[in-house]
């Protein structure tokens, strides 16, 4: 029954990994609380769903435009460094948030801004955090570690919104940003203890060309393209938020309680699955882990958008959320064991970017789609288009199907 359950081992054997997962797990309880401020504010300055749309844009548009240029730079000097000055970017603009909520009276221009600006600083400190766990841990406790890092992602999603509308009504978004930068402080201290981590071979040449390079490996390299793509067929095809409001309104009368199980129903499967990700984790054939839990997400998926009753319904989100968690944390081992050191910066800043723009492609893929037809038929279509995406990546990737952890440690 042990070997079921999520393995600490990482937590125990490696103090390193230790202190950043605390800082970081902290940090993104922060960003969370952050994020709920961000968006009360803007929408009681606003009235507008228009506006407080933005606030994802200004998240997501820095990721997209700097991530490979930050990749690069991340593969030219000490990641260590570039980590810490990124977090401290990050504090910075949260102290700027804090100010501007205590005082009040700022246009919400300005307060996009920054996010935008803190959104920057974390296109920079994202992938450089995930070049360390190679460095931290020996290959057969990656898969371990990136559950853990999943479990605190999960928990910060689940209890960041919920924490931060407690203090967003007791003491405004003021003290939300405030708790926001002094979490970023937990982070520098869970990296300021680490060794220097210089990038191996020669560093990464400069500007365009350092990205041009990163590219190029993206695309020669099957295994590591392939791990993408199923990403991107997963998330373009089949991103099912932005139908939920619909398909409850044209199948299950539009109560909002039933609305609200349905966004809990993924997240729900995803700590589920995290909880017991030893076993996938402990699976030499991580490869075939990828497909198949990529394939079950757009198998449930398409499920959902034909389920006779909304109990059915949120048994298949839960699946799906399963799904994804156990196919995020195998992706990211397989994508982590196949760069190269001194290629990692850019490979995880692509990873990134594959990770914010997919989703939001999908939603916009299915909100057309159901503009179209319906929100049943976007989704049912979306979720079997992705697992025949899913299918083809695997076909034409032999090497991502025989991909073994096991394997790496006999040839090490």
């Amino acid at each position: 029954m042990v070997s079921l359950l999520v393995d600490v081992g990482p937590l125990r054997s490696a103090p390193a990994f230790r202190r950043l997962w605390i800082g970081q797990t902290c940090s993104g309880l922060g960003g969370q609380m952050s994020l709920v401020a961000v968006l009360f504010q803007v929408w009681e300055a606003t009235n507008s769903p228009v506006w407080t749309g933005f606030v994802g844009l200004a998240q997501a548009i820095p990721v997209i435009l700097f991530g490979l240029f930050a990749g690069t730079v991340i593969d030219r000097v000490d990641r260590r460094s570039f980590y810490l000055v990124m977090v401290i970017g990050q504090a910075a603009c949260a102290v700027l948030l804090a100010v501007q909520g205590f005082t009040g009276g700022v246009p919400v221009v300005v307060v996009l801004l920054l996010v935008a600006a803190q959104s920057s600083f974390g296109a920079g400190a994202g992938p450089a955090a995930r070049t360390f766990l190679p460095r931290l841990l020996p290959e057969t406790r990656l898969a371990a570690g990136l559950a853990l890092n999943r479990i605190s992602f999960q928990g910060a999603m689940l209890a960041g919104p919920a924490l931060g509308g407690v203090v967003l009504g007791a003491w405004g978004a003021g003290v939300c940003y405030l708790i926001d930068a002094v979490l970023f402080g937990l982070a520098f201290y869970g990296a300021f203890g680490l060794p220097p981590m210089r990038p191996d071979g020669d560093p990464a040449r400069p500007g365009l060309r350092g990205v041009a390079d990163g590219l190029t490996f993206l695309v020669r390299t099957p295994v590591v393209r392939g791990a993408l793509l199923t990403d991107l067929a997963a998330t373009v095809f089949a991103m099912p938020m932005s139908l939920f409001p619909l398909v409850n309104a044209e199948r299950f009368g539009g109560d909002p309680r039933t609305l609200g199980l349905f966004l809990s129903a993924v997240a729900v499967g995803g700590v589920a699955a995290s909880v017991l990700s030893g076993t996938f984790t402990r699976q030499p054939r991580t490869g075939w882990v990828v497909l198949a839990a990529s394939a079950t997400w757009g198998v449930a998926l398409a499920l959902f958008g034909i389920a006779p009753d909304a109990w059915t319904g949120l048994a298949l989100l839960v699946v799906a959320g399963a799904a994804d968690t156990v196919a995020v944390v195998s992706r990211s081992t397989i994508v982590q064991l196949a760069t190269p050191d001194g290629m990692r910066g850019r490979v995880m800043a692509a990873e990134q970017i594959i990770g914010q723009a997919g989703p939001e492609l999908g939603n916009l893929r299915g909100g057309l789609v159901a503009g179209a037809t319906s929100g049943a038929v976007a989704l049912s279509s979306g979720g079997l288009l992705a697992v025949a995406g899913v299918v083809l990546v695997g076909a034409a990737t032999p090497g991502l199907r025989r991909f073994s952890v096991r394997a790496r440690g006999r040839d090490a």
